[in-house]
C-alpha cells in the first residue's frame, strides 16, 4: 500500500510515516516546513516540499499510484486563529480543499482527514461525535468546513473517507519552540530553562491528552480497515481529565521546578473544558488507552532533554494587534 501524508515533517505526520515504514508500506508526503522539521522525516519516505494550497503541486506529488491520503497538515492554532484568521483559515480550508481535490484527481481509494476537537466548542462534555457542533474560533470553524467539503466531494466522486478527531496529542517530535500551541511541551521547555511557564486565565480550564502511540493505533484503523468507512471518530482518552494548574503541578514535581507560573489574561475564545467520549472508538476501533498521562509526559521530558532546550520562534504574522491580542505574543514574552 502507498500512503501519502500531508504534514509529514510535523509531529503527527512524521510519527505516522515512521509507523507505516516499519510496517513495510510505501510512504510519501509533503510539508512546507513552517511548523515541521526536516529532521523529523524518515529517510525512507519520499518527501516533497510545498504548500497544500497549491493544487497543481499537490496533484503532481500524488501521481505515483497513491492508495490512501492522510491529511495531517494544518496550522493547528486555535488561539492564534482569532488574531490571524486569514492565515489559519486559508491553510485549513483552501489547503484542505486542494488536498482533497488532488487526491480525487489521482483516483486515490480513501482520504483520511485529521480534524480537531475545536469543532465542538463550548458544549457539554464529554464531546460525542454526533453532538451539535458549536466552534467558537476561526480554527474550529475551518475544521468543520473542511470536514463538510470532504464529505461532499467524496460522496460526489465515490471516494472512501474517514475523519479522525484527535484530542491534544503529545509525545516525542512534538514542536516545543512554538509559543502559540502545545502546552505540555511549552511548559517543559521553559522549566528546563529555569523560566516560569505562562498560564492563560486562572488555570482552571481542563483538557485530556492523548499519547501519540494510542493515536497512531486509531489512525491505522481509519486508514487501512476496509470495513471502516464514512466514520467520524474521537481519538483521545476519557479516563484522565486535568486542569492546566494541575498539569503545571505535575510537571513541576517531575522537573523539581520550585517557582510558580505567570498568569495572563485568557486567550480570546478559549474553550473552558475539552474532553471526549471514547465510546465509539472502543466499539469501532477496539481502542483502549495504553499509555497514561504520566508516561506520556515522561516521554516528552526525555525527548526535550535529549534534543536540548530551544528559544521560541514566532513564525506566524499577527494580523490583528489590539487589546484582545495576548500580550505574550505582541511582546514576545516566551
Amino acid at each position: 500500500m502507498h500512503i501519502f501524508i500531508t504534514g509529514i515533517a510535523g509531529f503527527l505526520g512524521s510519527n505516522l510515516a515512521e509507523f507505516y515504514i516499519k510496517k513495510g508500506f510505501k510512504v510519501s508526503g509533503s510539508d512546507n516546513l513552517v511548523g515541521g522539521d526536516l529532521e523529523n522525516i524518515p529517510s525512507k519516505a519520499n518527501f516533497y516540499r510545498g504548500n497544500c494550497e497549491n493544487l497543481e503541486f499537490m496533484t503532481k506529488v500524488m501521481k505515483n499510484k497513491v492508495d490512501v491520503v492522510c491529511h495531517a497538515a494544518a496550522y493547528a492554532h486555535e488561539g492564534l486563529s482569532s488574531v490571524s484568521p486569514t492565515l489559519i483559515c486559508g491553510n485549513n480550508v483552501t489547503g484542505s480543499t486542494s488536498v482533497f481535490t488532488a487526491a480525487i484527481r489521482n483516483k486515490v481509494k480513501r482520504i483520511v482527514f485529521c480534524s480537531s476537537m475545536a469543532r465542538y466548542g463550548n458544549i457539554k462534555i464529554p464531546f460525542k461525535e454526533n453532538d451539535i457542533l458549536n466552534p467558537v474560533d476561526p480554527y474550529g470553524v475551518s475544521k468543520v468546513a473542511a470536514e463538510e467539503i470532504l464529505k461532499i466531494l467524496c460522496k460526489t466522486h465515490d471516494i472512501e473517507y474517514n475523519i479522525a478527531i484527535p484530542h491534544n496529542i503529545i509525545g516525542p517530535k512534538q514542536k516545543y519552540d512554538d509559543p502559540y500551541r502545545n502546552v505540555v511541551s511549552i511548559m517543559v521547555n521553559l522549566m528546563l530553562q529555569k523560566r516560569q511557564p505562562i498560564i492563560y486565565g486562572d488555570g482552571s480550564q481542563k483538557r485530556c491528552f492523548s499519547d501519540i502511540v494510542d493515536c497512531l493505533y486509531c489512525l491505522d484503523k481509519l486508514i487501512t480497515d476496509k470495513n471502516i468507512v464514512s466514520q467520524t471518530v474521537n481519538i483521545g482518552p476519557d479516563e484522565e481529565f486535568i486542569s492546566i494548574n494541575e498539569l503545571f503541578e505535575k510537571l513541576s514535581n517531575k522537573l523539581k521546578f520550585n517557582e510558580g507560573p505567570k498568569y495572563y489574561l485568557d486567550r480570546p475564545n478559549e474553550v473552558k473544558h475539552a474532553t471526549c467520549s471514547s465510546d465509539k472508538a472502543r466499539k469501532l476501533l477496539n481502542y483502549k488507552t495504553t499509555i497514561n498521562l504520566d508516561e506520556s509526559i515522561d516521554k516528552v521530558i526525555s525527548y526535550i532533554k535529549t534534543k536540548g532546550v530551544k528559544k521560541f520562534k514566532y513564525n506566524y504574522l499577527l494580523e490583528i494587534e489590539n487589546d484582545k491580542t495576548p500580550i505574550t505574543w505582541t511582546k514576545r514574552l516566551f
